[in-house]
């Protein structure tokens, strides 16, 4: 029987700030709850809103931050460590503009930067089972990315030596997620070395078929592709373990199609948008991942090359209520059913 998704929630990653509401966990999540949100999903990584290091070593403290967000009147939904686990893989070409990602002292050091992302990521597979959490989100970082496009030609072998490598990174992160019950959910995400199900499905044989690799879905990036991002949940569903509601849109013309990334936000073919100004087809997500039973939250990701985000969260939580389904308990049509009477049965196939 399917179950109802949870939601609405938010991702809070765009809206913290210095400002109040925004810089700090119990006035953000007061906040939240005000527009009408169930459950945030928190960057792990904002010390505003979050110590990552100290919930991954305190379940007291853990028990603190679910009691700020109850008396908020919401859950956290998950942990998300984007930014972190870009860092755990990256290629040359994005050193510098990646160190932002991370503390002064391993800067221009990709070594230490590494192994501080796989510290993090680590602390989060702890936190989030001393917050009671099954799944964590994140990003696989990427060291074959700048060779999406054939040209020049790859020399044979690396892009299999490419995710040979990140499985050997992300296995024993893995492995501590298996041994604390969480699942990680990938974000797939262009930029990523897993951008669709083709390399998600490289990456999953890369870790050994790891039971905790799994995916955040995210509709936008699909749409910005041009992937069916419908028939994606036919075939990866039982690997969707948690849900990004985002919208975007895509608009080719003459001059520009997927690959417009050097225009501005808004002059690109490809842009991200508020809930419901953009043509992801969400009344078809979620009837379909209602069908395969996704039991878990809805997690407004807000991004919008025009629509102030304040706007955008006030109309985020009512737009993902409206579309959750609250699943059926009976068959619309059991009232022309009964007890199964095999002879009844059988004398109506004149047996």
């Amino acid at each position: 029987m399917p179950t109802t998704i949870k939601g609405p929630a938010i991702f809070l990653a765009q809206f913290a700030g210095d400002e109040a509401p925004f810089n700090s966990l119990p006035s953000i999540a007061k906040w939240a709850a005000g527009h009408g949100y169930k459950g945030i999903q928190i960057p792990s990584w904002d010390g505003r809103l979050f110590d990552l290091k100290k919930a991954s070593e305190s379940k007291a403290y853990c028990d603190e931050i679910k009691g700020v967000c109850a008396d908020a009147g919401v859950e956290i939904t998950e942990l998300s460590t984007h930014l972190q686990g870009q860092l755990v893989a990256v290629h040359p070409a994005y050193d510098s503009a990646f160190d932002a990602f991370a503390p002064a002292e391993v800067h221009n050091n990709p070594k230490a930067r590494q192994a501080w992302a796989v510290e993090q990521v680590t602390m989060a597979a702890k936190a989030s089972r001393n917050l009671g959490l099954d799944v964590s989100v994140s990003f696989t970082g990427a060291l074959a990315f700048p060779y999406l496009y054939p040209w020049p030609q790859r020399p044979a072998g690396l892009i299999e030596e490419a995710f040979a490598e990140l499985g050997r990174r992300w296995k024993p992160i893995l492995d501590v997620y298996d041994e604390n019950g969480v699942d990680v959910g990938y974000e797939i995400h262009p930029g990523e070395d897993v951008f669709d199900g083709a390399t998600f499905e490289m990456f999953l044989k890369a870790v050994g078929g790891h039971k905790r690799c799994a995916i955040n879905y995210d509709p936008s990036h699909f749409v910005l592709q041009q992937l069916d991002y419908l028939a994606f949940i036919d075939i990866y569903h039982e690997h969707i373990k948690a849900f990004h509601v985002k919208d975007a849109e895509f608009n080719p013309t003459g001059r520009q199609g997927v690959y417009s990334g050097y225009q501005g936000w808004v002059d690109r073919a490809g842009r991200f948008r508020s809930l419901g100004d953009g043509q992801v087809d969400f009344s078809g997500i979620f009837s379909k991942l209602t069908a395969h039973n996704y039991d878990s939250w809805a997690v407004l990701e807000w991004e919008c090359c025009l629509k102030h985000p304040e706007d955008g969260a006030a109309e985020g939580a009512p737009f993902i209520e409206h579309h959750i389904i609250r699943v059926t308990e009976r068959a619309f049509d059991d009232f022309a059913g009964g007890e199964t009477d095999k002879a009844a049965l059988r004398k109506m196939m004149g047996i």
